[in-house]
């Protein structure tokens, strides 16, 4: 597909909306609007979890399993595999070891 958007979604978000097959299962123009928010948002978590680090001292992966709890909640505004996509790409930019990253099961979101 050409078009005349400049954005490059990378593998790793289109894998997000893609089904076992490898099919896209939304539009194109939807997961490049989403990957765009979500790349976003990562960038706008650095420095956050940069201040989390110097000012709490808690570990790096403790951070990264902390903020993704946080994006992983129905308020964030993004999917939880979303949130799981922008938790690893904050380690990425931020260059720390990305923790195992477990979704919240349907039990912790019960009563809510």
């Amino acid at each position: 597909m050409y078009d005349d958007n400049q954005i490059h979604v990378p593998p790793s978000f289109m894998a997000v909306y893609s089904d076992a097959r490898g099919r896209l299962t939304e539009s194109a123009d939807t997961v490049r609007t989403r990957y765009e928010l979500c790349e976003d948002l990562a960038g706008h978590l650095v420095e956050q979890a940069q201040t989390l680090y110097h000012v709490q001292a808690p570990s790096e992966a403790e951070i990264l399993r902390r903020i993704h709890a946080g994006l992983c909640t129905a308020e964030s505004g993004v999917l939880v595999p979303e949130a799981t996509w922008i938790t690893t790409r904050l380690a990425e930019l931020l260059n720390w070891p990305c923790p195992e990253l477990v979704p919240p099961t349907p039990q912790s979101s019960e009563g809510a």
